[in-house]
């Protein structure tokens, strides 16, 4: 044992990949719905090993990740962030702050009336409101204090001490509510999701990994023209437009004896029976297609009907906040020909393709079709989705850069000087990279699974950082403030739920079950409590809700860090 304790003394980055490892694997452990998850887990083992003593990691590197993280935050969140302030988003908009907003004003009362710190206030407000990116923004707020060395460890390991309290019913608060609420007001959630959808235009169940959906929105058939159909003699033009375009003909074949040749599309050709004629559309579409001949099961090996796919980012201000069926029904026949939807995506989460689903900017919208075809309306719609193995180094680099930067900006408050710190700084040059690549498409572009990686990896490695370096004072403040914290954290997770729901329920006059239960795990960055809403829900009803939402609550749960510090401050 004292080998090892040397080791992790001589190597403290093993003690670090240590809490990594052990911290994911104790997070995937699930009791009943909860699961404590990875950030919560590598912190708790982090502070274990630095009972040990003598484990010292340089804050450089917390800081380094820290920034990373939170700059990836700020461009993950930047399109969904300002593409919220509309007027069509603003009841959604200001119930997701009122929620913040009243978690920080709990938070700051509580902490007044237990007599906190300003470390375990921070604390109780990040585990309170599961949101980690506190620990940061508020260790950087205390740094900016210019207090005693010895003081300063103090406060931010007692920031730490604070989450890892009362992070755990932090989490299960919100999923609690997701059950609690519809009990209370008598909703069947399952059921006014189906109602929901069907008032969207249809249903989409939410899939789980390995899952797929096998009846596809777009779909290609084969049929041939019998001799007796209303569409012999007719153009290739004049049946698509019969169809609205909602079908495209990609293929016709003619026998001559004892071959079969390619008819020339671009010749607009007239059809004839026994013609062999491949259909690409939407599938609701199909069964008028009937009148054109018998569809065909088998196919012959010169048959071959190549599609592109390809994923757009929507940046284009007059298709946002239209519905789907609104672009169809108002966009020219000729200029969607070929070009179908068939799917969407929305911060890394999936929103049924519905008649009544809404764009937004930032969007990113699966296209099926010819390739040719499918790059005319890329134009129109904003720009290609970055490639998997593309990642805009300069953007990001300079990003970073001016995130640095813009935290050295500072004012004065009673005669001490008080800057933003590099944490708020790369946040908010996040913000503004993120917003420019979605206005210029060639500038900034990150592959999402990369921006994730670095978002998720930088808070893993910052929080195990201050769980180790926190060390044996970390349990001295667990076993003075326990009880005390692990109460509050149950009232500020409670409080600002409660309070918000009502305030939506009967002033913003937000009614719809599924949207106010949305509204509420957005508001408060609920990951766990979405999750267990979208199984009640078992369709994507709430995932526009809870987009909208969890953007602005990121940002603003984020900020929180350091005006709790300078409110406990001034109050003390």
């Amino acid at each position: 044992m004292s080998f090892i304790i040397e080791q992790l003394r001589d190597y403290p980055f093993i003690a670090l990949f240590l809490s990594l490892g052990l911290g994911y694997l104790i997070g995937k452990i699930k009791i009943g719905k909860f699961e404590l998850g990875g950030i919560a887990g590598s912190l708790l083992v982090a502070v274990a090993l630095g009972q040990i003593g003598g484990i010292a990691i340089s804050n450089e590197v917390k800081s380094i990740f820290f920034a990373l993280f939170i700059f990836m935050v700020g461009y993950n969140g930047g399109p969904q962030f300002f593409s919220s302030f509309r007027l069509s988003s603003l009841t959604r908009l200001f119930a997701s702050f009122v929620m913040t907003f009243v978690g920080l004003i709990t938070v700051v009362l509580l902490s007044k009336w237990a007599g906190l710190d300003k470390g375990l206030a921070a604390g109780l407000a990040a585990g309170g409101l599961t949101q980690s990116a506190i620990i940061g923004t508020a260790g950087n707020a205390i740094d900016q204090l210019n207090l005693a060395p010895d003081v300063t460890s103090t406060l931010k390991t007692n920031v730490a001490v604070g989450y890892s309290i009362t992070y755990i019913f932090g989490s299960l608060g919100p999923i609690l509510m997701m059950s609690l609420i519809p009990m209370v007001m008598g909703w069947n959630i399952t059921k006014e999701a189906k109602k929901l959808a069907e008032k969207m235009g249809a249903g989409s169940k939410q899939l789980n990994e390995g899952e797929f959906s096998a009846l596809n929105r777009v779909s290609s058939r084969a049929y041939q023209v019998t001799a007796n159909s209303m569409f012999v003699g007719k153009s290739v033009v004049e049946l698509e437009e019969a169809f609205d375009a909602d079908l495209t003909i990609e293929a016709i074949y003619r026998s001559h004896q004892d071959t079969e040749s390619t008819l020339d599309l671009a010749k607009n050709p007239i059809l004839a029976a026994g013609d062999k004629v491949y259909l690409t559309g939407l599938t609701q579409a199909f069964p008028k297609v009937t009148s054109l001949g018998i569809e065909l099961g088998e196919f012959s090996e010169e048959s071959n009907v190549v599609q592109t796919q390809q994923k757009v980012v929507l940046t284009n201000k007059k298709l946002a906040d239209i519905t789907l069926r609104k672009l169809h029904d108002e966009t020219n026949a000729r200029i969607r020909r070929g070009v179908y939807i068939t799917q969407l995506s929305r911060m890394g989460h999936d929103i049924s393709t519905l008649p009544e689903t809404e764009l937004h900017i930032g969007d990113e919208i699966t296209l099926v079709g010819q390739k040719e075809d499918i790059t005319k309306v890329i134009k129109k719609i904003g720009y290609n989705s970055p490639l998997p193995s593309v990642t805009d180094f300069v953007t990001m680099s300079f990003g970073m850069v001016l995130g640095y930067l813009i935290g050295e900006i500072g004012f004065t408050i009673g005669g001490s000087h008080i800057a933003l710190g590099s944490g708020l700084g790369c946040l908010v040059s996040g913000l503004l990279v993120g917003y420019l690549r979605m206005r210029t498409p060639r500038l900034g572009s990150v592959n999402h699974g990369a921006a994730n990686f670095m978002q998720t990896f930088g808070l893993a490695v910052f929080v195990a950082v201050v769980g180790i370096n926190a060390g044996a004072p970390a349990l001295t403040a667990i076993k003075e403030n326990g009880i005390t914290l692990l109460l509050l954290g149950v009232l500020v997770t409670l409080i600002p739920q409660v309070l918000t729901f009502l305030f939506n329920y009967y002033v913003l006059k937000i009614k719809n079950p599924v949207e106010a239960l949305a509204v509420i795990a957005g508001s408060r960055s609920a990951n766990p409590a979405f999750a267990s809403l979208l199984e009640k829900t078992q369709n994507s009803t709430p995932v526009p809700s809870f987009t909208m939402t969890y953007a602005v609550a990121n940002i603003f749960l984020t900020l929180w860090g350091p005006i709790i510090i300078n409110l406990i401050t001034k109050i003390s």
